[in-house]
């Protein structure tokens, strides 16, 4: 048994060793699309995931594994959007904002409304790192009649730079510290640690969220973005 092997049964993680690399790509891609393509994704630790992803692939010394999961995360990522824009454009988002919602709020629904009008294209593409504009954005998008492949293309830009850059900072990050296995195998702690705790709150948010009345006091305006950056 590997040095890194025997520090994570000792702390109670060999789990990792048989859930192995299958079980962080079903989790990984089945977030990344929700995040982005549903509303409930709002409230989902992609960032956080991502990362935690490349931690636990580094206990496995899954070079390959990391680098195919970027590419078929960020693949969904897209996908996800892809599936969120064609709901806003058929739906619009006035059933999104709740009257009393500390998230899903007219005022945060016009925040990134706003982002979106300012900025154009490129919003789309740095919407990527702000967590609650990245599952607004699409379906605002949508709304407001955005050219679709300037979309796709935006957005696939967008998450090029967001998938990749993340996982493959928690793989290497965590491989930096092969010299130190322990401290490595408490990363890998703290990272499943931290995913399971932040999607359970998460989930607990969006239940109180959409318990709230529908906030229609002010009819939406889906005009279209501007094309311009």
């Amino acid at each position: 048994m590997s040095v890194v092997n025997a520090a994570s049964s000792g702390l109670g993680v060999s789990w990792l060793d048989t859930a192995g690399p299958v079980l962080v790509w079903v989790i990984v891609l089945s977030f990344v699309f929700v995040e982005c393509a549903l509303i409930v994704g709002l409230f989902l630790p992609g960032d956080s995931l991502l990362f935690a992803a490349g931690v636990v692939l580094a206990s496995h010394g899954a070079d390959a594994n990391a680098w195919l999961l970027s590419v078929a995360a960020l693949v969904v990522a897209v996908v996800g959007n892809q599936a969120g824009y064609y709901i806003g454009r058929h739906t619009g988002t006035r059933f999104i904002a709740r009257r009393g919602g500390r998230v899903l709020n007219r005022a945060n629904l016009e925040r990134a409304r706003a982002f979106l009008d300012r900025r154009g294209f490129f919003a789309v593409v740095a919407a990527r790192w702000i967590p609650w504009v990245r599952t607004l954005a699409p379906l605002i998008a949508g709304a407001a009649r955005m050219n679709p492949r300037r979309f796709l293309l935006a957005t696939t830009l967008g998450g090029l730079l967001w998938v990749p850059t993340l996982v493959l900072l928690g793989y290497y990050g965590a491989g930096l510290l092969e010299v130190i296995p322990w401290v490595k195998t408490v990363l890998v702690w703290l990272s499943v640690a931290f995913f399971i705790g932040g999607t359970t709150f998460g989930i607990v948010r969006y239940r109180q969220e959409m318990r709230r009345p529908v906030d229609d006091t002010r009819r939406e305006h889906d005009t279209e973005l501007p094309e311009a950056a």
